[in-house]
């Protein structure tokens, strides 16, 4: 195996978990708050959706499929079109009440073939390349690619943990 192959198993398996999570579910169920300020599955999946969005067009120097391909619009939330749903205050998190599974799905979908697609050249030394210097030490593409992929199966197995919280 190498390394493209390893990232796009990684990216594969989020894909997994992403439509079991929503799988069947109706728009009051991808709302449903498993507590007053919880996080529910339609805020989860669409926050890792834009996530690998953002930080995936931003090392392959692409433009995000949210604005790009007119998911902004599909979703239709008060956000600017830079959010990603980070720091959302839970009054921020309710806002987000995706009306079937089939948008989040469509819209992650459309990021993880993009997502994979890109992942699919590297080699092993491309994730040596400094994609962020903000940092100490700066942040390298290897570093960045697994950070998206931790964040995006946490929140992947979160919104896993709702369906079962919701369905019993």
């Amino acid at each position: 195996m190498n390394v493209a192959d390893l990232l796009v198993d990684g990216f594969g398996r989020v894909r997994e978990v992403v439509h079991q999570a929503v799988e069947g579910l109706t728009a009051e169920q991808l709302a449903a708050r498993p507590g007053p300020d919880a996080n529910p599955i339609g805020w989860l999946v669409w926050h890792l959706a834009r996530v690998q969005d953002d930080h995936v067009a931003d090392v392959a120097g692409a433009d995000q499929l949210w604005t790009a391909k007119d998911w902004r619009e599909k979703f239709a939330l008060p956000f600017p079109a830079g959010d990603i749903g980070y720091g959302h205050s839970s009054a921020d998190v309710a806002k987000v009440r995706p009306p079937s599974p089939d948008l989040l799905t469509g819209y992650y979908d459309a990021v993880h073939e993009h997502t994979v697609s890109w992942v699919a050249g590297l080699d092993e030394a491309a994730l040596d390349r400094v994609v962020d210097e903000a940092w100490n030490p700066p942040v390298t593409l290897g570093v960045r690619l697994v950070s998206v992929l931790s964040d995006d199966l946490q929140h992947a197995g979160q919104a896993a943990y709702v369906r079962g919280l919701l369905l019993g």
